[in-house]
């Protein structure tokens, strides 16, 4: 299902382009109709399946065709971390470039301004503020936030926060919130403490449950653990030592996109750059060229992943590891498609561990450590449990000579628009990061 086909604002669907999205997922497909006509959702769906946005979309549609006090607290999401927390701000930052919908994260740990900014935020009215409910009690507690005005009630991760031992903030919460409200919960499981919640805070919802699809069996998947200065040089060698068809590189951001094309070019391979950057005339002269097999590589960020039709891919590569499990499908999924098999790398930098091990535990399996080749020099262990990779320092942890294949994780495994990009808004003839506008049904 594509976004047009959503009763969405045009200025919503204009976030949802220069973001480079087209096609919905199930999770997204089931959500978005009920919470515009504002019926409660409890949902059973796993990070990586696209809830974030599933909520986010119609909650700001809704902010910005129906009359509300800009002066209040109008929507609030409870998460049961800060990383969480920040990467919702994030993905609603860019989401809502075009509207006027103001937003916080509202987060412990942080410092004394931060603080201060986050209580005035609080008090002179946001849109939407995404907290967690420790950091939302000591807010409450100094007795000048005012809730009594929210519209929408987002509970995220809700088994988590129960297991955390959030249940008793989280109904504290609700007891400030007006009685006549939208209340969305999601939660990965649906176990009977989760019931019993949605029992208290939910008025006749409608439940809904999505299993995160899983890729082909026959793309043949390999990480590579290494540190981020290793990263162009473990992509030459790769690229140069097995003989394949054609090649998508996926990187997360444009400058990593320009830099990696950059040197692939000075290694003397065939590839080319597409991003939201280049004319669109370049961008489909390009792809033109790589369906044709007159290229044979492109080095993309996530305008190829979804909605671009590009068939008999051999290998793909992220050289960047994708923000969730759900981003990782859709890139892989570029080959192995209809009767042939592919293969997929992964380039995993020690602060992308965390990450990684998180799209492993929604994959229900590891995924193989291919063998660095020691000329790099020695490599990170891959310990995403421990957080010892996490900050990317040498000096903590230690290093292997090379790649093992038996290196296998240990488990089953704010109103601020810049945001580093300057998408445009939606256009027939140059539709910025969409690869030309979004496909019709």
């Amino acid at each position: 299902m594509y976004f047009d086909e959503f009763d969405l604002d045009d200025r919503v669907l204009d976030g949802i382009d220069a973001m480079g999205y087209t096609t919905a997922t199930p999770v997204q497909e089931k959500v978005i109709p009920p919470i515009i006509d504002g019926k409660d959702i409890l949902a059973c769906a796993q990070t990586g399946t696209g809830k974030t946005a599933a909520f986010l979309l119609p909650i700001m549609h809704r902010l910005i065709t129906e009359p509300h006090d800009t002066h209040k607290i109008n929507s609030l999401i409870i998460v049961p971390t800060r990383e969480l927390a920040v990467q919702i701000a994030q993905t609603l930052e860019g989401m809502s470039y075009f509207t006027s919908v103001s937003s916080i994260a509202v987060y412990g740990g942080s410092n004394g301004a931060l603080f201060s900014a986050e209580k005035k935020a609080l008090t002179s009215g946001v849109d939407i503020v995404i907290c967690t409910p420790g950091r939302m009690i000591a807010h409450l507690n100094m007795g000048y936030v005012k809730l009594d005005a929210v519209k929408y009630l987002v509970l995220d991760e809700a088994d988590r926060m129960l297991d955390m031992g959030f249940n008793d903030d989280i109904i504290k919460i609700t007891s400030f919130l007006p009685k006549k409200r939208q209340n969305l919960l999601f939660s990965a499981t649906m176990p009977d403490k989760i019931r019993k919640l949605a029992l208290k805070i939910l008025h006749e919802p409608e439940e809904i449950n999505i299993a995160i699809s899983k890729p082909p069996e026959k793309i043949v998947q390999e990480a590579f653990i290494v540190f981020e200065e290793q990263k162009i040089g473990l992509m030459k060698h790769v690229l140069s030592q097995k003989q394949f068809g054609s090649i998508i590189i996926f990187c997360s951001r444009k400058q990593n996109v320009k830099q990696l094309c950059h040197e692939l070019k000075r290694a003397r391979f065939s590839v080319e750059e597409i991003h939201s950057d280049l004319e669109q005339e370049k961008r489909e002269q390009v792809l033109m060229d790589f369906k044709n097999k007159k290229l044979k590589m492109l080095v993309a960020t996530d305008i190829l992943s979804r909605g671009i039709d590009i068939e008999d891919i051999d290998l793909v590569i992220n050289y960047d590891v994708p923000n969730d499990a759900e981003d990782y499908i859709h890139r892989i999924g570029r080959t192995a498609r209809a009767a042939t098999d592919g293969t997929a790398y992964t380039v995993v930098s020690e602060k992308e561990q965390r990450k990684f091990a998180r799209i492993e535990e929604v994959l229900g399996k590891p995924v193989v450590k291919a063998e660095v080749p020691a000329a790099l020099g020695p490599v990170p262990e891959y310990t995403p449990k421990t957080g010892r990779s996490g900050g990317g320092n040498r000096q903590h942890g230690k290093k292997r000579p090379g790649g093992n294949r038996n290196n296998k994780p240990s488990g089953n495994n704010n109103n601020n628009r810049g945001g580093g990009h300057n998408p445009q808004p939606r256009s027939k003839s140059n539709n910025n990061d969409s690869g030309g506008g979004r496909p019709k049904p």
